[in-house]
């Protein structure tokens, strides 16, 4: 069954912006992604968020790879549920499961639960805040097994 659980509101203003990619269960596109960055930028004229994906490809000296992808908000009440796509006509599920009260970090989801994106607006989270997040992750009942750890040196 498809997990639909989604925050109640996201403030699409606060969210945009630069967020580090923490830790998750990725794709395989991010395959030994270090300094992952997503910089989120509203669109007025295409309304829509044009997401700037990048990192290091397996070290902090790789060469840097990007992503980039466009989203469309979906549930329009809400705004935690949107469209992303990496490349046309491909439109995936974006779920907001998780969210501080602060923005400060974020957790992503998508309906099978097979992939996990914790971000969070300071490069240097804790491994006792990742875990704080992991178990708010839990309790709105979104898999949080085989969760790595994206390297992120600044």
């Amino acid at each position: 069954m498809d997990y639909k659980k989604t925050v109640s509101n996201v403030d699409i203003d606060r969210f945009m912006g630069k967020w580090y990619v923490i830790a998750g269960r990725f794709t395989f596109l991010e395959k030994g992604a270090h300094n992952a960055i997503e910089i989120y930028t509203w669109n007025e004229e295409k309304e829509r968020i044009d997401i700037d994906f990048k990192f290091n490809k397996n070290s902090f000296t790789g060469k840097i790879k990007k992503i980039p992808q466009k989203a469309w908000i979906y549930n329009q009440e809400t705004k935690a549920h949107w469209k992303v796509s990496p490349f046309w006509p491909l439109k995936l599920d974006y779920l907001v499961i998780a969210l501080d009260d602060n923005y400060e970090w974020v957790a992503i989801g998508v309906p099978n639960q097979n992939y996990l994106w914790i971000m969070a607006k300071d490069w240097n989270m804790t491994d006792a805040k990742l875990e704080s997040v992991i178990k708010e992750i839990e309790e709105v009942e979104y898999n949080t097994k085989e969760i790595v750890r994206i390297p992120q040196q600044w």
